[in-house]
């Protein structure tokens, strides 16, 4: 799994810090912590970040090659400091302008000053200021707001800003002798973290940050926050991990909208002759995938067919792990047109279509059939798609954990109009046959579902002036992100429809019913895959924190506003987070401005999860018709009821002596209208919405 960024850490212009404890030690022998930051490092890798050092050498295009992050670590002359001893605490004006195009070209940089800068004989100061943030002569000092009753170990007030929020799981924080940090007039530097009214000088800048060019920089005014021996007290460390989150974000946001290269199949010949076959011979077609020749010229068809099956073979030998489907899959559409054009019938194919036996990355299929796509065309018209495998080999390594054999993730290559929706899945259930086909494998397209989400969050995160923590900005910025995100996501959520107690699964069992006992199930699955996350992180994976954005973020903007509000799943889902956070706290809604107590949340959502199983675990010795009107108290305690909501005047207004059909029949289609927050946003989002279809990466 690749690596969040890769940080460069400044050894070579006379640094008084080492992130070599070893030559912290000979630094300061009596104090080594005083002098190191071995564990500034130790906690950036645990983070996810590479990691290395800049020895010796200027600053230079080539020695900032592959780097994400500049880190310059305070510096000082020998006669003030005891220093690594290697170069200059000087930058040339070579090495300014370098850090500077560097920085604009989308890199991150992070100073650290001190207390009384000028007299330690550098000029990181002559740098700052390139980005409108100067590193001022003092030292700070506060008799009430100090850490250990040490007047020069301030504490700092934190500032909130709506574009990113440094302060993430950051309660407090300690300056240990301090400068103080001065903007520039015009500048457009934000101010992080200042010293308190009581404090010499007071209310004074301590940490601030701006965006240059692409790039980000965050400067301190102290260097021993993040040493050795101060890193682990108060949040010092989480204020560390948050800043080289942000700063190394600035690529990736301003990459964010740029739309991958077209694929070769965008000037396929043979593609191209398919793709426009296919969409020829799909106005023909009604509901069940057949051509009435009352209405149509069956010899149009048979031409349009030849076409097909032209394209299918000239396209074989790309294809040649699929010689067996793709053989069968032409005789099913020549049977198809030699008979008539009636209902068609692709079992034979599909039983040979068998992606999930070559799960290996990036391995290419081709897919013909007649089928509906889910949640966009409903008719089974005929449609080609070509799609890649998603199979990295870190997702093949947690596959043996949450086992799920029939799971395949794929991105597309190309597509035909039944994709050009909001489809984002290919399920065997939907092809065209004549019996039910057994079903091996299930494919979820993370580069629609990842571009999607991103589109979406975004445009809430601007609507709701929500700030975002760095952790959540990356993910909502980075599309290859995002879609690990969420193939693991899917994932661990797939197999849990068939873990725990389940007195019944309605995506496993065919039968009708209530459809928030649908949305109950996939919100299960999501809240158990949320709590989940915290085993994963407990592991060291990285990516358990983006699922529970991911998560969090797609269900609460995302859901409750996409398709019709008829029975709404999915939607229903969304609100009932919503509302369980709302009522306990762990997020609110004032000012127009939607925040979260980030460690509510956590709390809250696992909790919920509890809520949901023990409704499950109960369920098992009711009825059905018992369960299900479990499940809607469940519901409604959270969800407001539609005022004319049958369900919601108990059981003496339903058919319960009836058929169950009759008992569903009195659902209405809205059953759970969206509430004033839900309005808000459908109201201002759905352009974005709108966008989202046919979205690929």
């Amino acid at each position: 799994m690749q690596k969040i960024a890769q940080i460069l850490i400044d050894q070579s212009h006379r640094q008084a810090w080492s992130i070599d404890a070893d030559k912290a030690k000979e630094l300061n022998p009596g104090n080594p912590q005083d002098s190191g930051y071995s564990k500034l490092v130790a906690s950036a890798e645990a983070s996810g970040f590479g990691v290395r050092s800049h020895q010796s050498g200027t600053f230079s295009k080539e020695s900032l090659s592959g780097v994400d992050v500049l880190v310059i670590p305070h510096a000082s002359e020998d006669d003030w400091e005891k220093t690594l001893g290697e170069g200059s605490p000087k930058l040339t004006s070579d090495e300014i302008s370098v850090v500077k195009d560097f920085v604009n070209a989308g890199g991150g940089l992070v100073v650290l000053g001190e207390s009384e800068q000028p007299k330690y004989g550098n000029n990181f100061s002559e740098l700052t200021e390139q980005f409108g943030i100067k590193i001022a002569n003092a030292t700070v000092q506060d008799s009430e707001n100090n850490f250990k009753g040490v007047a020069t170990w301030v504490l700092a007030d934190l500032k909130k800003s709506f574009e990113f929020d440094l302060g993430f799981k950051v309660e407090q924080t300690a300056f240990y002798r301090s400068g103080v940090l001065e903007i520039k007039d015009g500048s457009d530097a934000q101010v992080i973290a200042t010293s308190s009214s009581a404090a010499t000088p007071s209310e004074a800048a301590l940490v601030a940050a701006t965006n240059f060019g692409k790039g980000r920089v965050v400067v301190l005014a102290d260097s021993d926050i993040f040493g050795d021996d101060s890193i682990d007290e108060l949040d010092n460390k989480n204020f560390w991990i948050n800043i080289a989150s942000w700063v190394s974000g600035g690529k990736a946001a301003a990459l964010a909208q740029t739309k991958k290269d077209p694929s070769w199949a965008a000037t396929d010949p043979s593609w191209l002759k398919l793709a426009a076959a296919v969409e020829a011979i799909k106005p023909m077609q009604i509901k069940d995938g057949s051509i009435d020749s009352t209405q149509h010229d069956l010899a149009e068809a048979n031409k349009q067919i030849g076409f097909v099956l032209e394209a299918i073979t000239e396209l074989t030998p790309r294809f040649s792990h699929q010689v067996d489907y793709l053989t069968q899959v032409k005789k099913d559409i020549q049977a198809w047109a030699d008979g008539g054009f009636k209902v068609p019938d692709f079992y034979d194919s599909l039983e040979l279509f068998r992606p999930d036996l070559k799960r290996e990355n990036n391995v290419e299929n081709l897919a013909v059939f007649a089928m509906y796509t889910q949640n966009g065309n409903p008719n089974r018209n005929l449609e080609a798609v070509i799609t890649n495998t998603f199979w990295p080999d870190w997702l093949a390594e947690k596959e043996q954990v949450y086992q799920n054999s029939a799971f395949v993730p794929i991105e597309f290559v190309a597509f035909t109009s039944g994709y050009d929706t909001f489809s984002a899945v290919f399920f065997p259930e939907t092809v065209a046959t004549r019996e039910l086909a057994k079903f091996y494998w299930g494919g979820i397209f993370c580069d629609r579902e990842a571009a999607r989400f991103r589109m979406v969050t975004r445009a809430a995160q601007k609507l709701l002036f929500l700030p975002l923590p760095p952790d959540a900005e990356r993910v909502v910025n980075d599309q290859y992100l995002a879609q690990e995100t969420y193939v693991l996501w899917d994932l661990i959520h797939d197999r849990t429809h068939s873990k725990g107690d389940l007195p019944f699964d309605p995506f496993m069992i065919k039968q009708r019913m209530p459809f928030w006992m649908y949305a109950l199930e996939e919100l299960r699955c999501d809240l158990s895959t949320f709590r989940e996350t915290f085993v994963l992180d407990e592991q060291g994976e990285r990516l358990g924190k983006y699922i529970r954005y991911a998560i969090l973020f797609d269900r609460l903007f995302r859901f409750p506003i996409t398709g019709p509000r008829v029975r709404n799943y999915d939607g229903l889902g969304g609100q009932i987070i919503f509302s369980y956070l709302h009522r306990h706290g762990g997020l609110k809604w004032t000012d127009n401005k939607l925040t979260f107590d980030w460690d509510l949340v956590n709390e809250q959502i696992v909790a919920l999860c509890g809520e949901v199983e023990s409704l499950y675990h109960d369920g098992i010795d009711r009825s059905r018709v018992a369960q299900w009107m479990a499940s809607y108290d469940f519901v409604s305690d959270l969800v407001q009821p539609h005022p004319a909501s049958t369900w919601a005047k108990g059981p003496d207004a339903l058919p319960v002596e009836g058929e169950l059909k009759e008992m569903v029949n009195a659902v209405l289609d809205d059953e759970f209208p969206l509430n004033v927050f839900f309005d808000t946003l459908n109201r201002n989002l759905q352009d974005v919405i709108a966008s989202t279809k046919g979205v690929t990466a």
